[in-house]
């Protein structure tokens, strides 16, 4: 287990319309693009900002991730101070590396690995020092993270030997089985469940925070994108919708008001 939890702190979209993607986002979730000045050669990547401070980013899906038939997705950056450790740990409790760790120049040193579930994330070994995180309901900010599973037990163990997670309160959600909050430090980042049969695989979800539900679900709608559930409420007083982009990739809105 690391000496402290560690989580998800960055998040990426890889798609197939990288202009249409970044107008998307843009409006509906109120993120400000900014494009990212790689290493030369290195592929066109858009930053999308809270402010002057950059949560999330967009880049065309790579020749090789296409030829797989991979749809557009959204994925998770989890932080560590060593890469390589990281996925040896990793393999050791049974997850698998689909990218052995190698460097982005100027970025630092990522893998792509998942869980023993096949639920897909990140690793990155940032350069320069670590930003303090945003407050949780920032506007813009990731506020809620989601693991769909075919065995939530085994996959909290999972995390929690890895990344120091913790079990938060357990919800009975009837037939559709337990959503078990988790946090890794603090109160609870994101939940995680056995995932319901129209979810093919394994796979993280994540929420991005606006202002108000209703408003935002129009903004999907009105932009090309498709609303799949929602807007619900859930305990606490939120609101939430599940979407698509107009490209295909999942994602999801929390908002404290409808």
């Amino acid at each position: 287990m690391p000496n402290s939890p560690t989580s998800f702190f960055w998040y990426e979209l890889m798609t197939t319309d990288l202009d249409a993607a970044e107008a998307f986002y843009t409006d509906v979730v109120g993120w400000k693009a900014q494009p990212f000045d790689g290493a030369p050669g290195m592929p066109r990547y858009v930053v999308m900002n809270v402010g002057e401070r950059g949560v999330a980013g967009l880049m065309t899906q790579p020749d090789e991730v296409r030829k797989t038939g991979m749809p557009p997705a959204w994925v998770g950056y989890i932080h560590t101070g060593d890469v390589d450790a990281s996925t040896k740990s990793l393999k050791g409790a049974g997850g698998a590396v689909h990218r052995e760790p190698d460097d982005i120049p100027g970025v630092g040193r990522f893998a792509v690995v998942a869980d023993p579930q096949g639920a897909v994330f990140n690793f990155l070994q940032p350069i320069g020092p670590d930003q303090p995180p945003l407050p949780a309901t920032t506007p813009g900010n990731i506020g809620w993270h989601e693991l769909y599973t075919t065995d939530w037990h085994a996959a909290f163990d999972f995390y929690a030997g890895q990344f120091g997670w913790t079990k938060g309160d357990a919800m009975d959600m009837g037939p559709m089985g337990t959503y078990q909050l988790f946090a890794a430090g603090g109160e609870p980042v994101g939940g995680m469940m056995n995932k319901p049969e129209q979810v093919p695989v394994p796979v993280w979800q994540f929420y991005f925070n606006v202002p108000a539900i209703d408003a935002a679900a129009k903004r999907v709608t009105d932009n090309g994108g498709t609303i799949l559930m929602g807007p619900m409420e859930v305990p606490g007083g939120g609101w939430i919708v599940m979407c698509t982009d107009p490209q295909g990739a999942h994602f999801a809105l929390t908002a404290p008001v409808r």
